[in-house]
């Protein structure tokens, strides 16, 4: 009888162990930022709040502010819910982006370039791999990302790379290192954001400048997320790793970069006299 008893109890044990690291394992890609991210310029124009579920960077005349990751990342998927400068922000620069360091860095960019009131963003993606970038394309978005936060998301796996706004995939990078396209594979990279001033270039070529009278400018974050290898338990298989555009997704990319693509390297004959970039002669999906 002690002996069944003695079993019984270890079972229990056991059950409960696999529950809390099962939980432990969900619960690890729920953000926290004073967890999860350092500060890395701008002193109290960058403000952890609500027990660190929310995070804002602020620009003013004297200086912008920004944070990384303390941790890095090989692969996953990465979400994060953003309200960017509202008003007049012309002139400035929230950047949001996944990059590793050194000459030959690897880095997955999302820039948004202020605007004057009215007139819409401007969503600018790059690619970097081994240090070599040149590969734009921007989007005006469907909605005013001032007045609400929307989910900017990263899905990078083994076979590409994939934009997502508010689940929405507007842009695909795939792997295409057996025609001799260099991929963002073997670097692990932190997740960055900054808040800055970019008006020699970022609002209409620098024709518009950043009206400081408007300062400070606020950008704001909150429900960071990363599912990566290390936040999955041992036998969990995520959708990341293998994710790709079904039918739906193909149609929805398609949707976005008709309506709403306003830039495509891939079509800038002008930049590229000698002949496309290799990858743009492939399928984009």
């Amino acid at each position: 009888m002690s002996s069944c008893s003695s079993c019984s109890e270890v079972s229990m044990v056991l059950v409960v162990s696999l529950f809390v690291t099962s939980l432990m394992a969900m619960t690890a890609s729920a953000g926290n930022f004073y967890q999860d991210f350092d500060i890395t310029f701008g002193g109290e124009r960058a403000k952890i709040l609500n027990g660190g579920q929310l995070l804002t960077l602020n620009l003013d005349k004297f200086s912008g502010s920004g944070f990384k990751s303390k941790n890095e990342y090989l692969f996953g998927r990465i979400d994060m819910q953003i309200k960017l400068v509202s008003g007049n922000s012309a002139g400035t620069v929230t950047a949001y982006y996944l990059s590793s360091e050194g000459p030959t860095h690897d880095e997955i960019d999302f820039e948004f370039l202020g605007n004057l009131s009215g007139d819409p963003y401007t969503l600018h993606t790059n690619v970097f791999s081994q240090g070599k970038g040149n590969r734009e394309q921007q989007f005006h978005l469907w909605f005013d990302p001032t007045k609400a936060f929307h989910t900017y998301s990263i899905v990078w796996n083994s076979q590409r790379i994939i934009f997502l706004v508010d689940n929405i995939p507007i842009r695909v990078f795939n792997n295409l290192e057996t025609i001799g396209v260099p991929f963002p594979k073997s670097q692990p990279m932190r997740i960055y954001s900054s808040l800055w001033n970019a008006d020699d270039w970022a609002t209409r070529g620098g024709l518009v400048k950043t009206d400081w009278t408007q300062a400070p400018f606020t950008a704001s974050y909150r429900n960071f997320q990363a599912s990566t290898t290390s936040t999955n338990s041992l036998t969990e298989q995520s959708a990341w790793q293998t994710q790709g555009l079904d039918a739906a997704g193909r149609n929805r990319l398609r949707w976005v970069q008709q309506k709403f693509m306003v830039y495509n390297y891939c079509s800038d004959l002008k930049r590229f006299p000698q002949g496309l970039p290799t990858e743009c002669r492939r399928s984009r999906f």
